[in-house]
């Protein structure tokens, strides 16, 4: 069987990322590296000091993808492609990763309020020893944002385990006035950029 008839393996739990797969028709089996989520994180995903967020979110994609590989080798698994991503939002040249809780999400939506950030989703491919990688850099602005709109839309839960506090293809779409970029980007699987890695290890799209 070639590469091309088996697909890829997704080293990811995010619900986004295999819809975004799905829209492009590229076959997959998911490849979860922590089965028991009580484990710590298999990636640290502290940023390193000084370390700008394009080299950050490429150095978490690709430490991603390089454990996905050792994985497969482990277990022994059939040979294809592990795609990884990792998305960070960047606000005054500041990485905002996930919220610690409801107070850290309420701080991070009122600096984003009326405010440009940018989003940054790196994706990484990886299949034995060969690694490909890409970038995807995208500009987001919200309107102004009442205290109202902010509690209200951290009692829904939706901001805890996103980058940057907010989905912008969920609740928080209501806060965005522009985009200039990648919407499938901002998601977490930039499709343009994911496609271009599929095409060099010979993956079909539909």
């Amino acid at each position: 069987m070639s590469v091309r008839d088996k697909g890829i393996y997704l080293a990811s739990r995010s619900p986004r990322r295999r819809e975004l797969l799905k829209q492009i028709g590229v076959p997959f089996e998911l490849l979860l590296l922590r089965e028991d989520l009580r484990r710590g994180a298999d990636v640290d995903e502290t940023p390193l000091p000084d370390e700008s967020p394009g080299v950050y979110v490429l150095r978490v994609a690709g430490a991603k993808v390089t454990a996905a590989a050792r994985q497969i080798a482990f277990r022994g698994l059939p040979q294809k492609p592990a795609l990884a991503a990792d998305t960070t939002v960047v606000f005054d040249d500041r990485i905002l990763g996930k919220p610690l809780n409801a107070g850290d999400a309420t701080r991070m939506l009122r600096a984003l309020s009326g405010r440009e950030h940018q989003v940054l989703t790196a994706v990484a491919l990886a299949l034995r020893e060969q690694i490909e990688t890409q970038i995807s850099v995208s500009s987001v602005w919200f309107h102004e944002l009442t205290d109202a709109d902010i509690r209200r839309y951290v009692a829904t839960g939706e901001p805890l385990d996103k980058a940057g506090g907010y989905a912008i293809q969920g609740r928080a779409g209501a806060f965005v006035t522009r985009i200039a970029g990648s919407y499938s980007g901002i998601m977490g699987l930039p499709l343009a950029e994911t496609a271009e890695l599929l095409k060099r290890f010979d993956i079909p799209l539909w």
